[in-house]
């Protein structure tokens, strides 16, 4: 492929201008939008065009817009690009996806791609669709790029630092995530604006089914490296639990910028307020072994703090644990607790062999644990992750790479426990 030429579809989210945060070589600097005209279109132009206006490295993007009721059929049509970037209304996500790969579009989209079980049968379709026709279809797994997940993964993969992941059981599973996000938060130094829809969980779906595609996701790749995960067969869905964040009226407005809450949400509304079902708590096997995952919106984070991710693997000769809270002053941090004799020095070890890779990881032993000292210059930001997945992608566009073939299965999996603990959770 010569030049990439990307089509944003919709968009709803910020997620869609964050992958347009930078130039790329041999991507054209014109692009297009399709969608209806309103807040959220006119949302995501104003982000493109603050990026292009910034003092600091400024992008040089041209886009075309068309707006209109039939932008979709129209989209289709004139094939204006060949990438498809799609990040907004989850409940249409899929369909979007079909239409882009029936007209012969790669996509490049935005978690997650279905908020219903009963949509699986359809991805697995829409992927083998994409695969038949030479077209890549790639979800935006952003955490994969997050250094303290990549240590992490290297971590759990050393038999002499970690040993073999133990099988836990449902009342100790022997991995543990919690990630907390806020509502009202800043997004490239600006309030965020969320569009009242954010909040209809038949839109969004909750969170388990929306940010909690990134705990799956982690889990599977940290486990099972470059493995395929048949969800069919080898994922149990054992317990599950949702519980709302209320939010007020005033709160609503402050974020979403309108005067009420809409008529959809009414039947979520008492007294003045939103119960906005955005918390979810799965526990889960993958291969026999046992995961809990929670995933909790607050309204805001407290000064000076912001969101916060955890994320525990139990193995027979250590834990290994990514913090992000108050004594880490919210920047995620890697530690190992040993189980066993002699993982200090495994660990120091392993460290010196990655020098080669990542210069300056420092190991600080800390009584009984160790922590794995991590420069800066690695640390590049939750919003720095979208441009280096989009050149992930354009190298699998460009066949410079070949996407693997356990990223088909495991997205089927992932969207398996997602979708499935949501319901369950909503059914008990």
């Amino acid at each position: 492929m010569n030049e990439i030429r990307l089509i944003t579809l919709d968009p709803g989210h910020f997620h869609a201008a964050l992958v347009q945060k930078e130039m790329y070589p041999r991507v054209s600097r014109r692009a297009a939008v399709y969608g209806p005209l309103g807040p959220d279109l006119i949302a995501h132009v104003s982000r493109i065009a603050q990026f292009n206006l910034r003092g600091d490295n400024p992008t040089a993007w041209e886009v075309d817009i068309h707006c209109g009721p039939g932008f979709l059929a129209e989209m289709a049509a004139n094939r204006t690009g060949n990438v498809v970037v799609l990040a907004g209304r989850n409940q249409t996500k899929l369909r979007y996806i079909e239409t882009a790969v029936e007209a012969g579009l790669n996509v490049l989209a935005d978690k997650p791609w279905i908020i219903s079980s009963k949509e699986l049968d359809r991805l697995a379709n829409v992927l083998e669709s994409a695969e038949r026709k030479g077209l890549v279809a790639y979800d935006i797994m952003t955490e994969r790029y997050e250094i303290t997940s990549i240590l992490q993964r290297e971590l759990v993969n050393d038999a002499d630092v970690f040993g073999e992941a133990e099988a836990g059981s449902p009342e100790a599973p022997a991995v543990r995530m919690d990630s907390v996000h806020h509502i009202a938060k800043l997004v490239a130094g600006t309030p965020l604006t969320r569009p009242p829809w954010f909040f209809d969980i038949a839109v969004q779906g909750e969170g388990l089914s929306d940010v909690g595609t990134h705990l799956v996701d982690l889990v599977q790749w940290t486990l099972f490296p470059e493995q395929a995960v048949d969800y069919r067969t080898e994922v149990e869905i054992v317990e599950s639990k949702r519980w709302p964040t209320f939010v007020s009226g005033e709160e609503f407005r402050r974020v979403t910028g309108e005067r009420g809450f809409p008529p959809s949400l009414a039947p979520q509304v008492s007294d003045n307020r939103l119960a906005f079902y955005c918390n979810n708590q799965v526990t889960y096997a993958v291969r026999g072994v046992h995961v809990r995952l929670e995933a909790t919106w607050n309204y805001e984070a407290p000064a000076g703090t912001g969101d916060t991710h955890f994320a525990s693997y139990r193995g027979t000769k250590a834990r290994v644990e990514v913090r992000q809270g108050a004594e880490e002053s919210y920047a995620p941090e890697l530690y190992v607790v040993p189980r066993a004799d002699d993982v200090a020095g495994a660990l120091e070890r392993r460290v010196e062999a990655w020098q080669s890779r990542w210069p300056g990881v420092a190991v600080e032993h800390r009584g009984e644990e160790s922590r794995v000292a991590i420069p800066d210059r690695y640390r590049v930001g939750h919003e720095a992750h979208f441009a280096q997945v989009a050149r992930q992608f354009f190298a699998y566009l460009r066949r410079e790479e070949r996407m693997p073939a356990w990223e088909k299965p495991n997205m089927l999996a992932k969207y398996c426990v997602t979708t499935r603990g949501v319901e369950q959770a909503g059914s008990a």
